[in-house]
């Protein structure tokens, strides 16, 4: 059942599961998916490697068939208290299929950790990744993970990274702090202005492009239009994706979200 409005309502604003049918129904089917996928892959899944001491600095690493051409970093979303990588490997058979190696990094969930300390985990889980695979690191992610992908990109960290495609990504943090999963997430005042992407600034050796599903709260179409705007890069609206099926053309190596990841290398 939908949440009744009221406006101003922004916990309404970023709710996605009760705009989308059979919302609930998706992460199950995410980690059946992806499932599957890592045993399909054999010796070609280095899966739980680790980048950091803590019990989540983990990432899986999948390989494509001949020498990788490069790298694609996804993270995962689910509001930085959510989910884990187990639920995307699937996610990997795109940039797969076109000779990118795959690196799918978990990471410290809120409250045990504030979102200043995942961004540090999530560029040390780059790095680590850097020293396994050469050639460029294209850095993607979805929802919390768009913006933990947008913030690799930002003057502020020295992450080695060619390209940051933010999947439906949070860049503006201040509106989440009227919402009632901020007991969790705990922004500040002082972290919203550190963490958001769109108050930063893009490094110039950096390309970006946004990517949003078109069927979107208009909230995350607002926030993937901000950080476009503020960083003067391309953004696409993918038309009729919503927030739990914009991600699927990862899975496809010919889909318009494989060439904005991976076009021109």
């Amino acid at each position: 059942m939908r949440p009744a409005y009221h406006w101003p309502d922004p916990d309404r604003d970023y709710a996605n599961g009760a705009f989308i049918p059979q919302g609930a129904d998706y992460p199950a089917r995410w980690a059946e998916a992806a499932g599957r996928f890592r045993t399909d892959q054999g010796d070609r899944a280095e899966l739980d490697l680790p980048y950091g001491p803590g019990a989540r600095q983990r990432l899986d690493l999948f390989l494509p068939e001949t020498t990788p051409r490069g790298v694609v970093v996804f993270v995962h979303g689910g509001y930085w208290h959510l989910f884990s990588k187990a639920h995307w490997s699937h996610l990997a058979a795109g940039p797969l299929a076109r000779g990118f190696a795959v690196a799918m990094p978990g990471y410290t969930l809120a409250p045990a950790a504030r979102l200043a300390e995942i961004t540090t985990e999530i560029a040390k889980a780059c790095w680590f990744v850097g020293t396994r695979v050469p050639g460029p690191m294209v850095v993607t992610g979805h929802s919390a993970g768009g913006h933990l992908a947008a913030r690799m990109g930002c003057t502020d960290l020295a992450v080695p990274v060619s390209r940051v495609v933010p999947i439906s990504p949070l860049t503006e943090l201040g509106p989440l702090m009227a919402t009632g999963m901020n007991q969790t997430l705990r922004i500040d005042a002082a972290e919203a202005a550190s963490e958001s992407p769109a108050r930063l600034a893009l490094r110039q050796d950096v390309a970006a492009h946004v990517w949003v599903g078109a069927a979107e709260r208009p909230a995350f179409l607002w926030q993937a239009r901000v950080l476009a705007e503020e960083w003067d890069c391309p953004w696409t609206a993918d038309p009729a994706r919503h927030h739990f099926d914009v991600i699927d053309g990862m899975e496809d190596p010919a889909s318009p979200l494989c060439a904005a990841l991976l076009d021109g290398f």
